[in-house]
């Protein structure tokens, strides 16, 4: 359950939906496997799996939510075979030419024999939302999966008024200044990984990991006029990240005191470890949050008509 990946979004107003409602809205989209004609379907699971059958897990002001997908695999290249099979046949049997317009026909219609018989992936997208920060964290990487979490909260409870993050100052050049001088803020330390990438020719990049980030090497590419596009850094030496210019925070990991401090809990069930698990995890994240929120000069305003 500890989040490696964060995707943050700010609600443009307050979420004033309880947890009774929330509930009862979820369930009206909870997850189905896939039909024998579908490609993928998404839908709500419980965040705490078979631990509890809610599909909203709330502890204090933070609510947990779980997204499952199932997909479909059917690669190309198979249903590229079976078509060229298809077509010769056809072309063998009635001595003619099979055209465009026949073979996508055709195309559609070994996907559907196809589908049926193909394995599927299922997939879990974990988030919560800190009602009380007007946030929504989401434990990914991707984009495209953030949105569609969102946009199956959107489907749940009509509208959902969030936003990607928006700071009042750019990452990069806050970021490149912490390089310069050789010093972080606000409990940001500097860890062995950036990349630098020149703002006049984006394929002008420069990656490195384990290496001292204070070296003579990495100036000259500063002096140069790089700047950074993602930052190792250790927060308040309790978790190490990768901070990307476009906000993402990336390989998250929390100290081992971290983890130590919610197995100390004497949990009897997987249910209280999780909420152990969850409130120390919410908990440093809020901080961190706040943190970094801060060090980029704070959160601009965001417009509610946006993101109905």
């Amino acid at each position: 359950m500890w989040f490696k990946n964060l995707r943050l979004y700010r609600f443009t107003r307050p979420f004033d939906t309880d947890t009774e409602t929330l509930t009862e809205k979820l369930q009206e989209t909870a997850f189905r496997p896939c039909g024998k004609a579908e490609r993928s379907r998404s839908g709500w699971v419980s965040p705490l799996g078979k631990e509890s059958e809610s599909l909203c897990h709330g502890l204090g002001d933070y609510l947990m939510l779980c997204l499952q997908k199932e997909e479909k695999l059917l690669p190309a290249t198979v249903i590229k075979d079976v078509l060229a099979e298809r077509v010769e046949q056809i072309e063998a049997a009635q001595g003619r030419k099979v055209y465009r317009k026949e073979r996508l026909q055709l195309k559609d219609e070994v996907e559907a024999e196809l589908l049926p018989r193909a394995f599927s992936r299922t997939q879990k997208i974990h988030a919560y939302l800190a009602v009380q920060e007007d946030l929504l964290i989401i434990n990914t990487s991707s984009a495209t999966r953030a949105e569609e979490l969102i946009n199956c909260l959107r489907e749940s409870l009509g509208s959902v008024p969030v936003v990607p993050l928006s700071v009042a100052h750019a990452p990069s050049a806050i970021m490149t200044g912490w390089l310069q001088r050789q010093e972080g803020s606000h409990h940001f330390a500097i860890d062995q990984e950036c990349e630098l990438f020149n703002p006049l020719e984006d394929s002008n990049v420069v990656r490195c990991k384990g290496q001292d980030l204070y070296s003579k090497e990495i100036m000259v590419h500063l002096e140069a006029g790089k700047q950074v596009k993602k930052l190792g850094v250790v927060w308040n030496q309790t978790l190490s990240c990768v901070l990307g210019n476009d906000l993402l925070i990336s390989r998250l990991k929390f100290e081992d005191m971290i983890l130590e401090r919610a197995q100390d809990s004497n949990a009897e069930t997987a249910a209280q470890q999780f909420d152990q698990d969850f409130a120390i995890m919410s908990l440093e994240l809020s901080g961190f949050c706040k943190a970094l929120f801060a060090a980029f000069g704070g959160l601009q305003e965001t417009t509610p008509t946006s993101v109905e």
